[in-house]
């Protein structure tokens, strides 16, 4: 039985799109439910029913400081869907550590960086900043604690000396929209166990291929 999977939306739905094309394959084993926005006109709501997505709005502004109040309302939706999985894509507010660990296991982030270096805002500024190298894409568990969940899959790409936080986001972005269909396929395929802040992958092996940058 394919796994039952929300996603959680506050802006254009990126990613949300890369999920909703991966699921389309009957084959993939999770059917993507809902997608839920806390702002009425984000741009993915727009995405979303284009797709033949059904939509949720659960708007936060109202709630304002009430976080407990708007998850609440959040996980109503979520058990009216009867959600197996939730799969943060862009969604731009922070949980309660009761409503977290209520889906320990269960909750995904991506972040555009490899984590854990680059965690909260501007990451690509960060990584430029820091003068590294390589940068890209982490898919997490979500945990209390913001961008510190047990790691399911990464992605890099080479950082160029004359990069911008935008052409470095972009060729991350192509990156994300690789790993969190990877990643949500390995999570719903019940392939991934957490092991304390490790996930074990069953059945995975390291890539032979190094990524080295700046190519000789």
């Amino acid at each position: 039985m394919r796994r039952r999977v929300a996603i959680l939306i506050s802006g254009r739905g990126s990613n949300m799109s890369a999920l909703i094309e991966a699921a389309r394959d009957n084959a993939f084993p999770a059917e993507i439910t809902v997608v839920i926005s806390n702002k009425p006109d984000a741009a993915g709501v727009a995405k979303a029913r284009e797709a033949g997505i059904p939509v949720e709005i659960v708007a936060s502004k109202p709630y304002g400081k009430d976080r407990a109040g708007f998850e609440a309302a959040l996980q109503a939706v979520l058990d009216s869907r009867s959600i197996d999985i939730v799969c943060l894509a862009g969604f731009m507010r922070l949980f309660t550590a009761d409503f977290v660990l209520r889906w320990q296991g269960r909750m995904l982030n991506i972040h555009p960086s490899l984590l854990p270096s680059f965690p909260g805002l501007e990451p690509h500024a960060q990584a430029i900043k820091a003068g590294v190298k390589l940068s890209g894409a982490t898919v997490h568990f979500v945990t209390p604690d913001t961008d510190a969940g047990p790691i399911i899959m990464q992605g890099a790409v080479a950082v160029a000396d004359d990069d911008t936080p935008e052409t470095l986001s972009g060729r991350i972005l192509t990156v994300e929209h690789r790993i969190y269909p990877a990643a949500l396929k390995l999570v719903a395929d019940m392939r991934v166990r957490i092991d304390g802040d490790r996930c074990i992958i069953e059945g995975s092996e390291a890539s032979g291929t190094p990524l080295i940058a700046p190519s000789a």
